[in-house]
């Protein structure tokens, strides 16, 4: 079995995902030609290497359907040989395609392999693709379904997490990402989006707000407590899940929650031999990954038990990673992780996450496996898990060691 590699990782800035956002004007098979480009002028690799390309995107219709991963790799002028296919795993699912490829890489069905995936929430809005799960009743009673803003309410209210720690939480996400801006730790990876006339139209991420504090959020109103409580609403059928709890504590808002958001990602991965060829230094190795199924109602559980399921599998313990970047979809789902696990958090998320910068679902988790090996190069640190919580119970993992 061959060792999967991490040769390179790229990502766009974010843009607000509406339509004054920088990136609405820029379709989703520009953001993810444009990562592309990006891998292959930066390595100076020959495409016709390149075995496969994998990208997650989570609402595939419209603009973003039809395989837009082979028409990226079209688009973007690589060989006619290098195969794409899109994957979708929720929000996991740029981090699942990153999997993906390294399997192949391990396999010794691709010598290079990439990763990473691509989201345009401006011109493509989340759940354009509908899907059984809440759409049809029938499936929807039986899986308990419920918005995974409940879920995330429903965690603050089991686990005991107030509005001040869920605001405070995310004021801290905030001030790391405007720290991390600040000293340019995101210049290694970060690519500039252009437009058709070669215009660089965002360089930075646009979703933060750098100013806020605990008096700003105190203002904000709970985002799902209307859905929940409305007659008949999804607290009672939490209510029947969970029947020890007497009612949901609706404690999320705009400000504590993940950032609608447009952007791409790619994870150059190869095996040694084809590294060598070119002469690139392997940044890290993927050491293993995972995905597992959790209970759906809550549906934001699944980082704790696929990072144990992982580490178990490795022969690792938490204390042996050295960095965790988890997806902040909600603040609850990070101070579950953090709490469950005995995580410090100044271990975790030290760059902030997508409370502050945004969650463009299917590209992040290639952004945030670039954004965390980034960080183990500046400070000189060994080991990394990167995790995300996914929609209908689920949560991907994976370890990376730096090279």
């Amino acid at each position: 079995m061959a060792e999967a590699y991490i040769y390179d990782a790229v990502r766009t800035p974010r843009g607000k995902g509406r339509k004054d956002g920088k990136l609405h004007e820029i379709t989703p098979i520009q953001l993810a030609t444009q990562v592309l480009q990006a891998v292959r002028d930066r390595t100076g690799i020959d495409t016709k290497d390149v075995d496969d390309v994998v990208l997650g995107c989570v609402s595939p219709v419209g603009e973003q359907g039809a395989d837009i991963a082979r028409v990226a790799v079209l688009n973007a002028d690589y060989a006619e040989t290098t195969a794409g296919v899109q994957v979708n795993r929720f929000c996991a699912s740029g981090l699942e395609a990153v999997n993906m490829a390294a399997a192949k890489v391990i396999a010794g069905e691709a010598e290079f392999a990439i990763g990473g995936g691509v989201e345009s929430m401006s011109r493509v809005p989340m759940g354009s693709d509908g899907g059984a799960w809440a759409m049809d009743p029938a499936v929807a009673f039986k899986a308990y379904f419920a918005p995974q803003g409940i879920g995330a309410d429903l965690i603050a209210t089991v686990d005991g997490f107030s509005r001040d720690d869920v605001d405070a939480y995310a004021v801290e996400s905030q001030r790391r990402a405007a720290k991390a801006w600040e000293e340019k730790r995101f210049s290694k990876s970060i690519i500039p989006v252009r437009d058709v006339i070669g215009e660089v139209v965002l360089g930075h991420d646009e979703f933060m707000r750098p100013h806020t504090d605990m008096q700003s959020l105190a203002s904000l109103q709970p985002s799902f407590l209307a859905m929940g409580e409305q007659m008949p609403g999804f607290d009672e059928i939490a209510k029947l899940k969970y029947p020890e709890i007497e009612r949901v504590n609706h404690v999320h808002h705009a400000g504590n929650s993940s950032g609608i958001v447009d952007g791409a990602s790619a994870v150059l991965i190869g095996n040694k031999e084809i590294g060598a060829k070119y002469g690139l230094k392997p940044r890290a190795r993927i050491k293993g990954m995972a995905s597992i199924g959790s209970e759906p109602l809550i549906m934001l559980t699944g980082p704790t038990y696929v990072t144990q399921k992982l580490l178990k599998r490795l022969g690792m313990t938490v204390n042996d990673i050295d960095l965790f970047e988890l997806n902040e979809a909600f603040a609850s789902v990070v101070l579950r992780m953090m709490k469950h696990l005995d995580i410090p958090h100044e271990k975790m998320n030290v760059n902030g996450g997508a409370i502050a910068m945004g969650h463009p679902l299917g590209a992040t988790g290639g952004m945030i496996l670039g954004t965390v090996l980034d960080e183990l190069e500046r400070t000189g640190k060994q080991t990394a898990l990167v995790t995300l919580c996914v929609g209908a119970g689920m949560g991907t993992a994976t370890v990376i060691e730096r090279i």
